[in-house]
């Protein structure tokens, strides 16, 4: 079929970055890891090109840097980074709430809201157990499907980028501490913001976005 190579590839390319998104993701690929697209094409055993768009892909995302002559690097970001994460997308996800309450939800929304309810949970569940890698999945999720029922996709696809880039700087940081330390630095308050959307409540959501970036800032504050 004419074009089926480039399909094919488009498809690894995707996988490709997938899979490493969610090595970082997890950390068993650190901050200031360093690797070539020979590497990562021999580890997952298909050619370079899909590799280099994949790897050329996640730099965009801010979750890799090129490293000239080297290959690329696993990107640190610094608690100054996370703040400065936490300002954008607050100024984002009060806009949402603002145009949700004002215009109403996208077509469809009462249908999806359903599925966000049912991440909530899932994701409530996670933080509360402390369970940090099935969390980071249920979460993701969560606040993209969330982002969606504004049915605006550029800024679903901003918050999610930002999102991502919020775990990669935290993961790190809450492998090193105790059970009960990450237990509370989890934040575990979806159900309730559904809650407030459901009812088109946005200074009930704002509110609650807001105790959940400030959770954020303060447990940054104490590293």
């Amino acid at each position: 079929m004419p074009g089926s190579g480039a399909v094919t590839r488009n498809t690894l390319r995707r996988q490709i970055a997938d899979a490493l998104r969610d090595e970082v993701l997890a950390a068993r690929l650190p901050p200031g890891t360093e690797f070539t697209v020979k590497q990562i094409a021999e580890t997952y055993e298909v050619s370079a090109t899909p590799v280099r768009e994949a790897l050329v892909d996640l730099s965009a995302q801010g979750l890799l840097e090129s490293v000239q002559h080297r290959g690329f690097r696993v990107r640190t970001y610094s608690v100054e980074d996370y703040r400065g994460m936490i300002e954008a997308r607050a100024l984002v996800v009060d806009g949402i709430f603002r145009r949700l309450v004002e215009r109403g939800m996208a077509v469809g929304s009462g249908e999806r809201l359903v599925s966000v309810r049912r991440r909530a949970e899932e994701a409530r569940r996670a933080a509360q157990s402390g369970s940090l890698e099935v969390l980071i999945g249920y979460d993701l999720r969560f606040w993209r499907e969330l982002s969606g029922l504004v049915g605006n996709t550029y800024i679903s696809e901003f918050l999610h980028r930002i999102r991502v880039q919020c775990w990669v700087f935290s993961v790190p940081h809450l492998q090193r501490a105790t059970a009960a330390e990450i237990r509370r630095a989890l934040w575990d308050g979806h159900g309730e913001l559904v809650d407030a959307v459901t009812r088109a409540d946005a200074e009930e959501a704002r509110r609650i976005v807001h105790a959940y970036d400030q959770h954020g800032l303060d447990w940054a504050a104490g590293l």
